[in-house]
């Protein structure tokens, strides 16, 4: 084996392959965003439900 062969193998060895990539760091960030979502969802029902009940009825009732 030659100094280059040995060189490339140990600078390709070096890089990180895609299979090592920890993703663990993102789930914070989606469980923020669902939370977010959730809460934004439970604040807009509370606030609007009347209109929100009135708006799924006409609806229905269009649609019969």
């Amino acid at each position: 084996m030659t100094h280059l062969q040995l060189l490339v193998l140990t600078l390709v060895g070096a890089l990180p392959s895609a299979r090592s990539r920890d993703d663990r760091g993102d789930v914070p960030g989606w469980v923020l965003v669902t939370v977010m979502t959730a809460g934004l969802v439970a604040a807009l029902t509370t606030v609007a439900q009347d209109e929100l009940a009135s708006l799924l009825r006409r609806a229905l009732n269009q649609v019969q």
